[in-house]
């Protein structure tokens, strides 16, 4: 273990070293913006040297940057958010372009046209006069921002199904996928739906072992194991053809940049719920039986602000689902008079340690008529569609949580590190999506998602910037019966066996840890 860490630290040395020599001459999977232009005087001939000086109106974040002899700027790393552009030089009038909004991945021209005069007269631009059409590249794809987000009906607060909203997005053709249903997967420009790439905060946030999203998979059979809460996220671009900076998969790269506080105080609180008070009946939920219970709770609340005004943010997220209830459906399950015709068929009694296996999990007792044999004289016969209906029940408790610290050194350099945490627990028949639903056969599903993101922005100097970025993630989900507590030797089954060496045992076969780190 101490050589794994050494490892990883020697490791994170090393790309940090590359960052720091390749400087602003390399880019890299940014989840900020830029803010670029030119800088002209009223004859457009470009004013070199001058000093231009970018704010953020939300945190009051500043970098000043000069322009280079051709009379441009760049300003690149910029946090999402609402930018002033302000243009000094001697012998101009100061020049203010305001209201330019800074979207994730994402390049916003400001050009300014400096005119003849004093420094104490400004000349101010609203940025809605200037174009927002992306003109310096060539991806395509869509941006889906926090008020839509936050304001279209999700079902289940799955932030996946807003990416149809962009062109180009469809299901997954090969449906492929090992949770279908609500959480599935899907597909951009015909690509193959695990061939998405998911970054969360400009890191890895994909599981290693399915490639799909570490955050929003789905446990058993397409139900949430994990939720990254809506109001977590602060903007979401899709990338279809995408720079060569991104690389590692065909399909699309999921961008998703999670909010930041800000020098105001916001906060959101929710609950969503549905009832079975409220649903009709199951289709196999039969009139004359009690209705199916059925209770499914989201709620939490989010909440950002100041630690130290112009200085140091925070904002963090909590988001709940609780779910309990009952899956109806049909059955085909023997008689005591088929058991007992079968028993008298084979000659002998039933094995003692069946007998005792059978007594765990007894078979429900017929509710819908008679055998599920037509013809049973010789312990054969032919199975008819069912004769019980069936009140399995299930269980799903998921809790995700979001932590994010931004901090301003000073007017340019920039820290922000994020920590995300999901945890569940799911128990759900074994074949919810067809086959047998008798009760006691359960899939227990735990699932532990973690996900850390450190970024550290640093002006070297007006014309070079360097970042620094560590991710790591952790994606733990086992797959277990309902009673893995069961021990074999109770019933004189592999009495050899003890019960600490088969939950060994199964933890080896079924757990699947993983960890990965990043540096850019």
């Amino acid at each position: 273990m101490n050589s794994f860490f050494r490892a990883i630290r020697t490791l994170a040395l090393v790309a940090f070293a590359l960052t720091l020599f390749a400087g602003a001459s390399t880019f890299a999977q940014t989840f900020r913006g830029t803010i670029l232009g030119s800088v002209t005087d009223s004859s457009g001939a470009a004013v070199p040297g001058a000093t231009v000086t970018i704010k953020n109106l939300d945190t009051g974040l500043v970098r000043t940057v000069s322009t280079s002899d051709d009379g441009s700027y760049a300003a690149p790393e910029l946090p999402i958010g609402n930018y002033s552009v302000s243009v000094e030089k001697a012998g101009f009038r100061l020049g203010v372009v305001t209201g330019i909004k800074v979207e994730v991945s994402s390049e916003r021209r400001a050009d300014v046209s400096l005119q003849p005069g004093q420094l104490a007269q400004t000349v101010t631009v609203q940025g809605e006069e200037l174009p927002m059409v992306d003109s310096t590249s060539n991806t395509l794809g869509g941006i889906i921002e926090s008020k839509i987000v936050t304001s279209l009906p999700v079902n289940g607060r799955d932030y996946q199904k807003l990416i149809f909203l962009v062109p180009g997005v469809t299901g997954s053709p090969d449906q492929i996928t090992d949770s279908p249903g609500a959480f599935g997967i899907f597909s951009v420009n015909g690509a193959r739906g695990r061939a998405n790439n998911f970054l969360l905060d400009g890191t890895d946030m994909n599981d290693g072992y399915r490639n799909d999203p570490a955050i929003n998979e789905a446990g058993v059979f397409g139900t949430p194991a994990s939720i990254l809460p809506i109001e977590a996220i602060a903007e979401l671009r899709v990338l279809s053809n995408f720079e060569s900076e991104y690389g590692r998969s065909a399909g699309a790269v999921i961008n998703i940049v999670t909010k930041s506080g800000t020098n105001n105080f916001h906060g959101t609180g929710f609950e969503f719920f549905r009832n079975n008070a409220l649903d009709a009946r199951n289709y196999f939920n039969d009139v004359g039986s009690p209705q199916n219970p059925f209770h499914n709770n989201q709620f939490g609340g989010a909440l950002g602000g100041p630690i130290r005004k112009d200085k140091t943010f925070f904002f963090i997220d909590y988001e709940a689902m609780r779910e309990k209830g009952a899956e109806a459906s049909t059955a085909c399950v023997p008689t005591a008079q088929d058991i007992a015709t079968a028993t008298a068929v084979n000659g002998t009694p039933v094995n003692g340690v069946i007998a005792k296996l059978l007594a765990l999990n007894p078979w429900p007792s017929p509710n819908l008529g008679g055998s599920c044999i037509t013809d049973g004289s010789d312990g054969q016969g032919s199975a008819v569609p069912s004769n019980v209906s069936l009140s399995t029940p299930f269980s799903n408790r998921v809790d995700s949580a979001i932590v994010k610290i931004d901090h301003n050194f000073n007017t340019n350099n920039l820290l922000t590190g994020r920590y995300y945490i999901g945890d569940s627990d799911q128990s759900f028949p074994l074949a919810l999506v067809g086959g047998g639903l008798v009760p006691g056969y359960n899939t227990v599903t735990p699932t532990r998602v973690q996900l850390v993101s450190l970024s550290y922005v640093s002006t070297l100097s007006p014309s070079m910037l360097n970042e620094a970025r560590f991710g790591w993630n952790r994606f733990a989900e086992g797959f277990f019966p309902a009673d893995q507590a069961f021990k074999p030797s109770s019933i004189g089954l592999c009495a050899a066996s003890t019960a600490a060496r088969f939950a060994r045992a199964g933890a080896a076969r079924e757990w699947r840890p993983e960890a990965q780190w990043h540096g850019l």
